[in-house]
């Protein structure tokens, strides 16, 4: 077997976990707002800052991956999300939640949700990438999803800090597991990338990686693909991680359904999720990206405007159907946005590339937190928020389109040494 699919299985589990703390957010909004007396939206402001700050952070860790090496960043960040998890159960105050919430955890996911899943799949892969692209991705999906039930349970029959606890378990777990078997490159074992049949040359980059990222991001901004990438990429965020990753369960609470029923639906959702990334991941191997992202905008919005409906009457037979359809569509964007972002600026400034633009996803991301929280205290109801997310994806399906199908804007060749 390729050394590469141990690397693909490390990566797996440590997104997972990863993706895992991120997802508590969604269970102990409520929690904190009855024990600490905060409001909404000054919670909501605190997940706000952390997936704005783990979004801004994709390209310089894509660039910091190059110099640092890969094995070390991820034991690193593991070791940071860990420390994060114990400070925050002996927080008592909002600017500490806003801290170690908003900074810490906020840079550690960003190692591991950003940019890591593609530099894995394009350094040990030339065949099947996209495949593995969509199963990492599906990591991604599985650990905002997968764990909500446990979690929510532990935190009603409990306290929030035992759900917290799990994952300072998990995350110790796996620091040794990355830094005993993890390896930066197929080189390091003697092989090529999986698929390949010649080595790729390529110069060690020598730049420091704040530099690197900003000369790539010079590269972009000045091409019309990068900012249709980017805007569209704001609205996906807007329209998942931000909006139904921090408010699903607090409005579904909020229509009279319990915690941890919302939680499993959640979790459900999770399941399609990995099916439906790792489909997209195969597809955007065999078809043309541009199109594969117009329907999955375009059906993720239409989802989006039925919810409040299913939320208000408490209908589990469409919640449940809302579920499948938008789980199969939640992280389904990713490949073919890694995939074009490759093909307009190459491999090397690609991934970087993708970086910036999941920081314009992750803006999205952190816009749709707050003014989540914010508008339910204006409103009461999450229904304009649903609405206006589900309007902006049909926007997207025409920023998507307008992308066109051309060669690569930039050679293959490596950052400036």
């Amino acid at each position: 077997m390729h050394y590469g699919w141990v690397v693909v299985g490390i990566t797996f589990l440590a997104v997972l976990i990863a993706a895992g703390i991120r997802s508590i957010t969604g269970v102990i909004l409520i929690p904190l707002e009855q024990e600490f007396d905060w409001s909404r939206s000054s919670i909501s402001f605190a997940f706000a800052i952390n997936l704005t700050l783990y979004g801004f952070s994709g390209p310089f860790i894509a660039a910091g991956l190059e110099k640092l090496g890969v094995r070390k960043t991820m034991s690193y960040a593991m070791l940071l999300l860990v420390f994060g998890l114990v400070t925050s159960l002996f927080m008592v105050e909002l600017w500490q939640l806003h801290l170690i919430w908003g900074i810490i955890i906020g840079i550690g996911s960003g190692v591991f949700l950003t940019v890591l899943s593609a530099n894995v799949a394009n350094r040990w892969f030339d065949k099947k990438r996209g495949f593995v692209l969509g199963l990492l991705m599906a990591a991604t999906a599985a650990g905002q999803m997968v764990f909500l039930p446990l979690l929510s349970y532990l935190t009603e029959e409990y306290s929030w800090r035992v759900g917290m606890a799990v994952f300072i378990g998990l995350g110790l777990l796996v620091t040794p597991i990355i830094f005993i078997w993890m390896r930066d490159k197929p080189k390091d074992k003697g092989l090529l990338p999986y698929g390949a049949v010649t080595e790729e040359v390529q110069e060690r980059n020598s730049k420091n990686p704040i530099t690197s990222a900003f000369e790539v991001l010079w590269v972009g901004v000045r091409s019309l693909p990068f900012w249709l990438l980017s805007v569209s990429f704001f609205i996906c965020g807007l329209s998942t991680a931000g909006l139904l990753g921090t408010h699903f369960i607090p409005a579904s609470t909020h229509h009279g359904i319990p915690e941890v029923h919302a939680a499993s639906l959640f979790a459900f959702m999770g399941v399609f999720n990995i099916i439906g990334t790792m489909f997209a991941g195969f597809l955007s191997d065999r078809f043309d990206n541009r199109w594969l992202l117009f329907w999955f905008y375009g059906l993720r919005g239409l989802s989006l405007l039925v919810l409040p409906y299913a939320l208000e009457k408490q209908s589990y037979v469409m919640l449940i159907a809302f579920a499948v359809f938008y789980g199969l569509d939640w992280i389904a964007t990713v490949p073919p946005t890694v995939r074009l972002a490759s093909d307009f600026f190459g491999k090397e400034k690609g991934a970087i590339i993708y970086g910036w633009v999941f920081a314009a996803h992750q803006i999205g991301s952190g816009v749709a937190a707050y003014l989540g929280g914010y508008f339910y205290e204006l409103f009461n109801s999450y229904t304009i928020t649903f609405v206006a997310a589900g309007v902006l994806c049909i926007v997207a399906t025409l920023f998507v389109i307008l992308i066109k199908k051309q060669s690569r804007i930039v050679p293959e060749v490596t950052i400036s040494q």
